[in-house]
């Protein structure tokens, strides 16, 4: 089976890596990796050079993300998408194509291969963010695919709800678990030394993105946030920087103007990696923002995470997750728990409802009994 795996952010590449390492190895397949959006790009650290760095052959590169992200610019950077996807569908000719998630270059990829008849297995389905409009990305995506990965039975039922047939459903948990599981993580010494910083008494990791259907600009909202950290005494803060949503750009130059200013109470960097990023969230006292990943992989290591806004609004959570609104009070309060040793305490006896971290090898295991003939056609399941 020729499989098509999709990558346009360093996130998403983190979460597809297990799963590529498993088609790689296995000779039932053929791996063949197209490679698009912000890998390509110097302004995001051009990670593509970390997925030939870690052994993979990328064997198409879609140049489809324009420096621009207001609402003008991430349209045609999608338009240019469909253009090279297109070329990129016609040279790798793959049976399958796995996309994750719910960005913009998902829902032109999906485009894509339905045009060109290629069956979609789509990973993280049926999930609910209202902040963003990556909850409308994501549901198209679900309409357009065949074969569905999930990530909690609430989501595989949600997914049902759309009116996908059950036979193709499969609640296989969330795969960025599989590399808590199995990466060998670094210690405090060899990420201060890898990172150059010096950590403090509380350390942190903040990952903010746009939300994009927020009553506050951009600006404002990352104003207040930053107004919490400069307040923060003994704290260090890893800023990792946004994604290429509608002004990322905004947040990516407050955060690297307020670590400039400040070396010893926070770091910027484009781009953590997996390993670098996973070990951090193992280490410090809190994940904070509006990532996925403080909703998903923070309770794996029993972190907890401050959920800030409404960008994550209906996504199932753990219950180590602090939800605030962008507001100093409610975030200063959410730091101060997280510094009470009761709760810290609690967390380790939380359930995470994402799943054991075996995700990748369930997926393997069910692409390998899957008919793809039969899923050329794709009646609505009426409920």
């Amino acid at each position: 089976m020729k499989v098509c795996v999709a990558t346009g952010t360093r996130a998403e590449y983190g979460l597809l890596k297990p799963l590529m390492d498993k088609l790689v190895k296995d000779q039932f397949f053929e791996l063949v990796l197209l490679v698009t959006g912000t890998h390509l790009s110097p302004e995001f650290g051009l990670t593509h050079n970390k997925i030939t760095e870690d052994g993979f052959n990328i064997d198409y590169k879609v140049e489809m993300l324009l420096s621009s992200d207001t609402p003008e610019g991430i349209t045609k950077s999608m338009g240019l998408g469909l253009i090279g996807y297109a070329d990129a569908f016609k040279f790798l000719k793959p049976d399958l194509l796995i996309v994750l998630g719910d960005r913009y270059e998902v829902l032109s990829l999906a485009s894509t291969a339905l045009i060109f008849n290629v069956p979609i297995a789509h990973l993280h389905g049926g999930e609910i963010t209202e902040g963003a409009y990556d909850e409308s990305i994501r549901h198209a995506v679900t309409k357009m695919s065949h074969l569905h990965f999930t990530s909690t039975k609430t989501h595989q039922n949600r997914v049902i709800q759309l009116g996908e047939s059950p036979h193709y459903v499969y609640n296989v948990g969330a795969i960025g678990l599989d590399n808590i599981r199995d990466l060998k993580k670094m210690n405090s010494i060899e990420l201060e030394n890898s990172l150059n910083v010096k950590f403090n008494k509380y350390n942190y990791i903040l990952a903010y993105h746009p939300e994009t259907l927020s009553g506050l600009s951009v600006k404002e909202q990352f104003r207040i946030i930053l107004d919490v950290v400069e307040n923060e005494e003994d704290s260090f803060f890893i800023f990792t920087k946004s994604n290429a949503d509608t002004d990322g750009r905004v947040i990516n130059q407050m955060m690297e103007d307020f670590a400039s200013k400040n070396p010893n109470k926070a770091a910027f960097f484009s781009s953590l990696g997996s390993l670098r990023f996973l070990s951090l969230m193992e280490k410090v006292n809190a994940i904070i923002g509006n990532s996925s990943a403080g909703i998903i992989e923070a309770k794996s290591v029993n972190t907890p995470a401050i959920n800030i806004g409404d960008r994550q609004k209906g996504r199932v959570q753990p219950k180590s997750v602090i939800n605030c609104i962008c507001n100093f009070q409610e975030i200063a309060n959410a730091l101060n728990k997280t510094k009470d040793f009761a709760f810290v305490n609690e967390i380790d006896n939380m359930e995470n409802p994402y799943g054991d971290g075996f995700t990748s090898q369930k997926i393997i295991d069910i692409l390998k009994s899957v008919d793809l003939s039969k899923l050329n056609t794709k009646p609505f399941f009426d409920l």
